[in-house]
């Protein structure tokens, strides 16, 4: 929905779960420019078909010069004992901002930004399913077929724990500013942070 103003038929709020569905297709959303960067050249380097999703907005500098991306391995944020939030592209720094808000209520969360999609990171979802009391995750896409879906069945198949999806509900996009557009489709921190509570 990064789109905002060029409307619903700009906003391709389906494409992971498209991509995803095709056989030995590589699914990446970095979450700021330097993990961008990094997935571009890795990208480059691989045999095979890759789909690197971009959004429009500007997002925060998550990662210096010397992060090392590495496809099909999720990358922990922060450390937490209480809930686990795995985010994708541009929601990972709201993952972040929301942690800061449950801390203030006394919730560690765990935040995972998981920027690939396929394949995933199976070892760091089971992991945080084991040590943490719930998962939230939270992407901007729809929640049929995307971040959400791919983990809750790492999930239901390994080690079953209480999944909640922040995304975009079934619907199509429409015209407004990047702004405007989150907070009416709920993809903000305060959403995350709320529901990390449920």
């Amino acid at each position: 929905i990064t789109v905002g103003e060029d409307g619903g038929s700009h906003q391709s709020l389906e494409d992971i779960a498209l991509m995803t569905s095709l056989p030995n297709m590589t699914v990446i959303v970095p979450a700021d420019d330097k993990e961008a960067m990094e997935a571009v050249k890795a990208a480059a380097k691989m045999n095979g078909p890759v789909y690197l999703r971009f959004g429009r907005c500007t997002t925060p500098d998550l990662y210096d010069e010397n992060n090392k991306f590495e496809i099909g391995k999720g990358s922990l944020l922060k450390e937490g004992n209480d809930i686990t939030i795995i985010a994708t592209g541009m929601m990972v720094a709201k993952a972040l901002d929301a942690a800061k808000i449950l801390e203030e209520e006394g919730i560690n969360a765990r935040v995972i930004n998981m920027a690939t999609i396929k394949p995933i990171d199976e070892e760091i979802i089971i992991k945080a399913a084991k040590e943490t009391k719930g998962i939230i995750t939270a992407e901007e896409h729809s929640i049929i077929g995307g971040l959400g879906d791919t983990v809750s069945a790492v999930v239901c198949k390994n080690s079953p724990a209480r999944v909640e999806k922040v995304g975009i509900n079934d619907v199509f996009g429409e015209s407004g500013t990047p702004d405007e557009l989150m907070e009416k489709y709920k993809l903000t921190a305060e959403e995350i942070a709320s529901r990390a509570k449920e």
